[in-house]
């Protein structure tokens, strides 16, 4: 019997058969001794073989190949990752330039992440209702900075619905995974884009403007009963730790630095010392944010530690 991964709890997952029917199911025993090296190693789109029980649950043998996926560095265990979905066709991405604060190393790792799954990326700003005229100057800033990098970007208010009915087309027919920091209104926009699903939001901390944790699991929404469109909910990221790059692919998954790259003097230039680097020279001639360099130069600097570093 073969289904789809629609939820993911821990311990369980439920699965959409292919004939409609949802059951609550385990991994089997020896599947985790198959080099899997994740907590996770069936995620949220997977598409998997299952053997039913006489429990009325089953257990999942296999997983079919993977188009794609987004994948990050366990928080705890640096050796290990943790893949937040499969077999997407899109990401949002949503940020927040206050209430929280989402740092650009956060949304540059994320979308370097995405870049080497061949995962495209939207960059949704929300809580605009809520930025003073300083704050909606920041955010016009970070909007052309993602823009003239590529990546299309919306500000919107989730909480207003301003701006929210642009995204809804852009929905229709795709698995969509929608990520972010912890309170940055992943929720609220689900319960906007999908009427009737009423997921739970929570209050911002105001003595750490910080999120709380309201989604504690993934799962799958149906958008579109006649056409086959997705909404990936997740847990709310606190970092963004990269997994299994290897220093010479990494200037390839940030566009900009790749185009000047092909420019530079030595064809394995890591862009940080080298005399004739045509980034460092677009850095210096502001063609590059130095916001984005520092995000590649952090990424470049996982290989040489042991942990996971939280900041970001």
């Amino acid at each position: 019997m073969k289904g789809l991964v629609v939820k993911n709890t821990g311990s369980w997952y439920t699965v959409r058969t292919d004939d409609g029917q949802l059951i609550e199911s385990k991994i089997k025993g020896n599947f985790r001794l198959k080099g899997i090296r994740s907590t996770n190693p069936v995620a949220v789109g997977d598409h998997v073989e299952l053997v039913p029980n006489q429990e009325g649950t089953a257990f999942i043998t296999s997983i079919d190949d993977r188009r794609n996926y987004i994948i990050r560095k366990s928080q705890n265990l640096s050796k290990q990752s943790h893949i937040i979905a499969a077999n997407v066709d899109q990401a949002f991405l949503v940020v927040t330039v206050n209430r929280p604060q989402t740092s650009t190393t956060f949304i540059d790792r994320f979308l370097a992440s995405a870049e080497a799954y061949r995962v495209p990326v939207m960059l949704i700003f929300n809580k605009t209702d809520l930025l003073d005229a300083e704050e909606r100057r920041y955010q016009e800033m970070m909007i052309a900075l993602y823009e003239n990098v590529g990546y299309q970007c919306f500000a919107i208010s989730a909480e207003t619905g301003e701006g929210v009915e642009v995204l809804r087309p852009l929905l229709d027919g795709k698995i969509t995974l929608l990520s972010g920091n912890s309170g940055v209104g992943k929720s609220t926009l689900i319960n906007r884009l999908v009427p009737g699903v009423c997921l739970r939001t929570a209050e911002i901390s105001d003595a750490h403007n910080t999120g709380q944790h309201t989604t504690t699991f993934s799962e799958m929404i149906s958008l579109d009963d006649q056409k086959p469109s997705y909404l990936i909910d997740t847990p709310g990221i606190k970092g963004f730790g990269t997994f299994d790059m290897e220093p010479e692919e990494l200037t390839s998954y940030f566009k900009e630095i790749f185009r000047f790259s092909k420019e530079c003097r030595f064809s394995n230039c890591t862009h940080t010392h080298e005399p004739g680097c045509a980034v460092l020279q677009a850095l210096e001639k502001h063609y590059i944010a130095q916001s984005r360099y520092q995000s590649y130069l952090s990424m470049l600097n996982d290989k040489e530690e042991s942990k996971y570093r939280e900041a970001y």
